[in-house]
This record gives C-alpha cells, sequence and structure tokens, in this order.
C-alpha cells in the first residue's frame, strides 16, 4: 500500500523530531492529552509490511562522488513525491513504546525492504538492495540506521513524520530526512557531509499490535473564539520560529570561490505554538520577542493542500515557510541575495504540547513542529509566492501551478530540482569581491491570522566553506549562538538604536506592514554616503476573483517607485540592489523636483513580500529627517504610502556672519 496523495482525515498522527530538545512526541488523533495528575498509559505498538520509497538527491550524492542505482525490485508506481518504491518484508516488524500518547523511545525489531539501491563511487560500492531501519540503541532522540547487505550503517534516518490511517491500521510516513553517516562522509574523503540530507524517504506499514486509545479534544480555540469564564477574552493566533539550520542541496555549474555556479540551500525550521494560557510566559527565552502579548493561545489549523473544507475558514488553510539570505558588506550597505518560494505545510509533528488536540492538521497550545531539509527540498510542496496573499495567508488555489485549471482536483506542480528554491550565485557569497562580508539567513512561518508575524521569522548567522565539490554552512544558534527572532534588517539596523545617523521604522497597514532602516556615514569633504533597505514584509495590493476554496490571485503586488527627498544635494555614485546579478532588471533612477526616484522598468520585478531591495547614493548634505514615499504597484494607481522619519539629505544651511 503505497502513501496516497491525500492524507486521510480520519487519523491518528504521530510524529517524531530527533532534533527537538524537548524530546520525540506522538500526536495521535483520536488519543487526548491525559491530565498531569494522570499515572502514565504505556503501550507498545508494532508495525511491519507495506512500502518503502526513497527520493534521493541524486545532484548531491554526484557532487560529493556517489552514484545512486536501482535495483530491479522497484515497483512501477512512483511514491507521493516522485519516491522509487520497493516492498517492505511482511516478516518484519519494528516496534517502539508509547507513553500519553508520546512516542517514547524504538523498542527493537527493525523492517527491511525488498529492495533498494546500489551506490558506486571510486572508494567501492555500497550495496543498499534488501536494506533494514534498525533501531539505534542509546541517545536522547529515537533515530533508525540504515544498514546495507554489508551490515554497516552508512546512513541514518531521523525527523520522521508518522499517520496512522485506516482506523489505526496503516502506519504512513509521509517523509523522513536520510542522512549521511560520519563512516560514509570519511571513507569518501569529505568529513565535512557527515549528517547532511541526501535522501526523502516515504513509508506505509501495517500496524501489527496498537494499544487502546482516548477520544481526540473537541477544539474550539480558534483565533477569535471567546474563552470561558475570562469575560472580553478571545483566543489569538501566535507562532514562534524556535530555530533552524540551513544546507547545501545542489548547484549547476558550480566553480568555487567567486565563481558563476547557481547554488541551492534549503532549511530545517522549528517552530512553536503560543504557550500562554492566562499569564504571559516566554517561548523563546532570553529574546525581546520571545514572550506573546496573546495571553490565551489559539490552536492554529494545519491541513493539507486539496484535503477538504475544515473549520475555522472552510478550507485546507495551512501555514507557510519562506526563506531569505542576506549578505552585510564592508561598506555598510546589505544586500538580499536569496530567496526561496513558498513551501505548503501539511502535516504538524505536535511535540511538547501543553494542550495537544490529537490531531496532526490543527497545532495545539506549546506544540512545536519542523519541516527537515529533506522535505523542504520537496517539488510537490513548493510554490511561487505570487500565489499567496500574505497579511491574511490566503492561498490562491484556482490557477496556481497546483490547480491549473480550477478544477479543485490537484496537478503535477511543474517543478523541476531549482524551480521555487532559493538559488544564489557562487560570486554573491563567496570570492574577492565579498572579502570581509558577513552573511545571514531568514526563516518566516506564515499562520493565518499570527498577531506577530515578527517572532514568527528568525535570522542566524552563516559562514560558508568550500570543500572537494560542495559548499558547507555553519550555522550559529542555539544559547551560545547567534540566532535571534525577527528579521534580518533588524539585525543591520536597530529599531532601538541611538546612533544619530541610522534610524528604522516600521509600517503597518490593513494590507500588510514593511519596515525600512537608513544608514547615514559621514564620508568627510561635506560629503555623505546614504544606504537605505526596504524590506516589504507581508504587504500586497491583491486582485482577486472567485472566494475560498476557489480563489483566484491575479496579483499581489508591492511597491514599483521609491522616492527620497535630497532637497538641493548634488547626488552620485546611486546604487540600487535586488540582489540578483542581473543588471537588466535593474530599478532606474533619476532626480525630478527635490527628489531621488528608483523606478521599476518591468513588472517581472516588484518590490513584493518577503522581499529586499536596496537603495544607495552619495549627497553633499548633512542627514536631517524626511519622509520616504513608496508607490503601490497597482495598475492605474497613483497611491503612495509614507515613511516617515527617516534621515534624508538636509538643505543646505546658510553660513553664520
Amino acid at each position: 500500500m503505497q502513501f496516497s496523495r491525500q492524507l486521510g482525515l480520519s487519523t491518528l498522527a504521530m510524529a517524531l523530531a530527533g532534533a527537538l530538545a524537548a524530546g520525540p512526541a506522538f500526536a495521535a488523533d483520536n488519543a487526548r492529552k491525559a491530565s498531569p495528575a494522570a499515572a502514565p498509559k504505556l503501550q507498545n505498538w508494532t508495525a511491519g509490511g507495506g512500502t518503502i520509497g526513497l527520493r534521493w538527491n541524486r545532484d548531491l550524492a554526484g557532487d560529493i562522488g556517489l552514484r545512486v542505482t536501482a535495483t530491479p525490485n522497484k515497483l512501477a508506481q512512483p511514491g507521493w513525491d516522485g519516491h522509487e518504491m520497493f516492498e517492505l518484508r511482511p516478516a518484519n516488524a519494528l516496534e517502539f513504546e508509547v507513553r500519553n500518547g508520546n512516542l517514547r523511545a524504538f523498542l527493537g525489531g527493525e523492517l527491511q525492504a525488498q529492495g533498494g539501491h546500489v551506490i558506486e563511487s571510486r572508494f567501492g560500492r555500497i550495496d543498499l538492495s534488501n536494506f533494514r531501519l534498525v533501531p539505534r540503541k542509546g541517545g536522547e532522540s529515537p533515530i533508525l540506521d540504515v544498514v546495507g547487505a554489508d551490515g554497516v550503517a552508512w546512513f541514518y534516518v531521523d525527523r520522521l513524520m508518522y499517520r496512522l490511517a485506516a482506523d489505526g491500521t496503516v502506519l504512513q510516513v509521509p517523509t523522513m530526512d536520510m542522512r549521511i553517516s560520519p563512516a560514509l562522509a570519511r571513507r569518501i574523503g569529505q568529513p565535512e557531509v557527515a549528517d547532511w540530507a541526501i535522501a526523502d524517504l516515504t513509508m506505509d506499514t501495517q500496524v501489527l499490535r496498537q494499544g487502546a486509545l482516548d477520544a481526540p479534544r473537541v477544539t474550539g480555540k480558534w483565533h477569535g473564539a471567546p474563552v470561558p469564564n475570562v469575560p472580553g477574552a478571545t483566543y489569538q493566533a501566535d507562532l514562534f520560529m524556535t530555530s533552524f539550520n540551513t544546507q547545501y542541496m545542489r548547484c549547476t555549474g558550480c566553480q568555487g570561490e567567486g565563481g558563476n555556479g547557481q547554488v541551492i540551500f534549503a532549511p530545517s525550521s522549528t517552530l512553536r505554538n503560543n504557550i500562554n494560557n492566562g499569564t504571559a510566559q516566554a517561548v523563546v527565552p532570553n529574546d525581546p520577542l520571545g514572550t506573546s502579548t496573546a495571553l490565551y493561545t489559539a490552536d492554529i489549523p494545519w491541513y493539507q493542500k486539496f484535503s477538504g473544507s475544515f473549520a475555522p475558514y472552510s478550507n485546507d488553510q495551512h501555514p507557510y515557510l519562506i526563506w531569505n539570505l542576506y549578505r552585510f558588506n564592508t561598506d555598510g550597505s546589505i544586500d538580499q541575495i536569496g530567496r526561496s518560494g513558498v513551501k505548503h505545510a501539511f502535516l504538524t509533528l505536535n511535540t511538547s504540547c501543553l494542550e495537544n488536540p490529537g490531531n496532526s492538521q490543527i497545532l495545539g497550545r506549546g506544540c512545536a513542529d519542523v519541516y527537515s531539509t529533506g522535505n523542504n527540498d520537496s517539488s510537490n510542496s513548493l510554490g511561487p509566492r505570487s500565489e499567496i496573499i500574505p497579511h491574511n495567508n490566503v492561498w490562491g488555489r484556482c490557477g496556481s501551478i497546483y490547480d491549473t485549471n480550477c478544477d479543485g482536483v490537484q496537478n503535477n506542480s511543474g517543478n523541476t530540482t531549482t524551480d521555487q528554491r532559493m538559488v544564489v550565485r557562487e560570486s554573491q557569497f563567496s570570492g574577492t569581491a565579498n572579502a570581509g562580508a558577513t552573511y545571514r539567513f531568514e526563516s518566516w512561518y506564515l499562520a493565518r491570522q499570527d498577531i506577530n508575524i515578527l517572532n514568527s521569522m528568525g535570522s542566524t548567522n552563516a559562514t560558508f566553506t568550500r570543500g572537494t565539490n560542495v559548499w558547507s554552512v555553519l550555522n550559529q544558534t542555539g544559547a551560545v549562538g547567534d540566532y535571534k527572532l525577527g528579521p534580518v534588517i533588524d539585525r543591520w539596523v536597530n529599531p532601538a538604536t541611538t546612533n544619530p545617523n541610522e534610524r528604522s521604522i516600521y509600517l503597518q497597514t490593513p494590507e500588510g506592514s514593511l519596515k525600512v532602516a537608513v544608514k547615514a556615514q559621514n564620508l568627510g569633504g561635506g560629503q555623505w554616503r546614504y544606504h537605505y533597505a526596504v524590506m516589504n514584509l507581508d504587504f500586497a495590493r491583491a486582485v482577486t476573483e472567485g472566494v475560498e476554496p476557489n480563489l483566484r490571485v491575479i496579483s499581489a503586488n508591492g511597491f514599483d517607485i521609491v522616492r527620497i527627498p535630497v532637497s538641493d544635494a548634488t547626488i552620485s555614485d546611486i546604487a540600487f540592489s535586488d540582489g540578483d546579478v542581473d543588471g537588466g532588471n535593474d530599478w532606474n533612477a533619476f532626480t525630478y523636483d527635490g527628489r531621488l526616484i528608483f523606478q521599476s522598468g518591468s513588472r517581472a520585478n516588484l518590490l513584493n513580500w518577503g522581499t529586499m531591495f536596496r537603495f544607495s547614493f552619495t549627497a553633499n548634505r548633512a542627514p536631517s529627517p524626511n519622509t520616504m514615499s513608496l508607490h503601490i504597484a497597482a495598475r492605474e494607481s497613483r497611491e503612495d504610502l509614507a515613511a516617515p522619519g527617516l534621515l534624508m539629505p538636509g538643505p543646505a544651511v546658510a553660513a553664520k556672519r
């Protein structure tokens, strides 16, 4: 039985996230959270038989000198995301412990494929035909070793996302990362690739033994719903990005330092729902944005696209994930040099819950979730940003790449292994031209009616090194690292800065929000260098047809003109940066009526949501407060958005007599 394109609705979900410090968890659709005083309910489960599929990152495998070939036992029908499918031997079974609805540990047993792959390299042959998944003993997080015919675990599996379907008789695993073991990394002479995700696995297996299940919690804690017995209080949605890290996935035409290759990176991103239930507590300690102002936590819907119509929005609402890359230049400026498409979430792990809704399509209070590197590189889960209205997180399914003829039936996305990914040129993050620059990744979950988008995004610094044929990324996260909530633009100019030559403002409108920051540098001799960064967080002037779920987004545009008052200053060294290496789509710059005007020459390169552009120039005037204006990129519109309180070249000051 293969994993269906639509995950069942009346299913028992279970999830294992090895990277979560709080430990793995098992979230059951038919199991409610036991009260704190209740004795632990210990259950031993077994599952075996069925099918397993592998979707190799063959680009990455080739980069590190591995060639993946399939054995003749591959099934004819591919898996849900192009996985190569194999039968599992019915005689084998995996045993695991469940306590109060949480997966605590693997107890023993194993699963074995009937077929598999052979890995060829100049260092020898690895036979993964009839490979076994064997629980690794010890450690805080359950891991399955992938054992080859020689009895060696050359790979291992973690960050599994489980679901039990068909009345709990079929265990489905939509996705799990298969990673390179340190032993294999040493064998091929590339220790830097140890623990990298190189394949995404999916699995259907039969449940052979299960324990009794409680009824699920009936949820009504949607955003805006009244809190019982608390007059005037309502539940509010507030999602937090708690951590992430990033991995190299593949490259087209890579040359190394300063080259022109197109490199693709993908994150593993972890979030957690607000934990408040009447009292404010920190979700992310020691961070200014780490505590929610929402005293009562709303549940967040998490339904897979095309799965049906559900409360509270009468559709298949789910969060979205995007990621960006920024360069901090030695001249004080900043550039956004990489942008992903949109990842459509489809299942929540519900780990570390304070109130487990018992439903993998609902994120409960304090519940955490993680979408891992391999899954964030999935062609059937990624789409363009232009299909999303970001400030209300509505997806225009009708006419999207997944429903091109608007019939409500999912079609293939048509994505290749480069479409909708974050693609960055080597010359943008390496080479002598960028000597001294520093880099930061940003990852952001978008959830409908989230009251504070700034804490659902986070950033961490990154260092790039070139190995034999791959780019390694060192991320610093955690208590001793560099991780912070909020957008990267706030790390370029702190909103609370006391520097008189820096300013940052936050503009919020009914159509979304943006941040604008400026640095003015005294070059001496009466010359000043001005760097402006405009980060369109989630502003979009949307034009639509129809209503959900058959909504069509015709356009969701941001801005196409930026006007900066420059008084009577002499302007020179004008620079525009949209973060790519295509000079043909740069905005035009000219002065008119005391203003420096940057204007898009094409509707294809607007300042849309999730995007930052930079505008720089030199002027012979010192800075003084003034107002920038941004023209909304709507057809036949003259509407501007004002950004007051920024620093701009002031008028000439008369000499004292």
